[in-house]
């Protein structure tokens, strides 16, 4: 009996140290959830404690989640759930700065759904400078030194005088053709291309320099920004400068080589007029020694002749 008592006292010991343990485990836990749970709490953002625990064993950071989750609730977004939250984050996507990009879009009147704002963060598009952009438009230069090299645009009027021009271009962004739109790269090309284009259709670079916004409208009228992530505002010609004469140096260049060409033709035919004088000297000298041979003939024929009794000397 004695044996018997000592071991169910000890079990029960034993069963009360497992209960503490087990409640110590529970109040760590807790505690250490029990702020970011009280956050969410008064701010209406419903999040559970168990869900805050999950999120741990599922290597979400659960006080990131909340904030944003906060931040959401806050602004007056609806429609974006915990798990969606969650689920771009496991899939490598920056939930803060697309929580940011939506509040700013819903200040701002701009649509833009949860769906489409982390499609766009998972793409690599950075989502929250496109929606500022799209509040706030950028002004772009054209050409950029930095990509380019060049400093200026240049293009030839009709009249063969060269314009070299600069231009700035005031875009936003186009967040229905964010994913999978041209960049701004190729915006700056369409551009570049376009005011070539205009100058090179002017009659006179007169005219070009008389109404510089002629080269913009013209620009415009082309939808440059199709298939693009941005929309272009306006484009403003910011300088332009007389350059080189290339008609007159495409000329000057056109009469030498003429010359040359004419200088070429004219040498040969002098040495066509060269090898044929020598070819008439050899005909001559060609003759004459065929002359000499027949002269030497001439007597001995004579000699036949007088031999042959068929040539006598007559006696005056």
């Amino acid at each position: 009996m004695g044996n018997l008592e000592t071991t169910t006292r000890w079990l029960i010991f034993g069963g009360v140290g497992v209960a503490v343990i087990m409640l110590l485990a529970v109040l760590i836990v807790v505690a250490k959830y029990f702020d970011i749970w009280v956050r969410a709490f008064f701010s209406r953002a419903r999040v559970g404690l168990l869900n805050l625990i999950l999120m741990s064993l599922r290597k979400v950071n659960p006080r990131m989640i909340v904030d944003c989750k906060i931040m959401a609730v806050q602004a007056g977004l609806r429609g974006i759930s915990t798990q969606a939250l969650e689920a771009h984050y496991l899939a490598g996507g920056n939930v803060r700065r697309v929580i940011q990009s939506l509040i700013v879009a819903h200040r701002a009147n701009i649509e833009l759904d949860w769906e489409t704002a982390s499609a766009i963060d998972l793409a690599g598009r950075n989502v929250l400078e496109a929606v500022q952009t799209s509040v706030d438009p950028k002004v772009i230069d054209c050409p950029n030194p930095k990509l380019t090299g060049r400093t200026t645009l240049d293009g030839v009027a009709k009249d063969g005088i060269q314009l070299k021009a600069k231009a700035r271009v005031t875009v936003r962004t186009n967040l229905a053709q964010l994913i999978g739109g041209a960049t701004e790269e190729t915006v700056i090309a369409r551009v570049g291309e376009g005011i070539v284009s205009a100058i090179g259709s002017s009659n006179t670079h007169k005219e070009v320099l008389a109404n510089p916004m002629l080269i913009a409208k013209t620009v415009l009228a082309k939808s440059l920004d199709s298939q693009t992530a941005f929309e272009i505002v306006s484009i403003d010609i910011a300088d332009i400068d007389v350059g080189t004469n290339v008609g007159a140096r495409l000329q000057a260049d056109q009469a030498e080589a003429d010359m040359r060409v004419a200088r070429a033709k004219a040498e040969e035919r002098r040495a066509q007029a060269v090898a044929t004088e020598q070819e008439m000297k050899a005909r001559t000298a060609e003759n004459r020694a065929q002359v000499v041979l027949a002269e030497a003939e001439v007597p001995q024929a004579i000699a036949a002749a007088y031999k042959n009794g068929t040539l006598r000397a007559t006696k005056k």
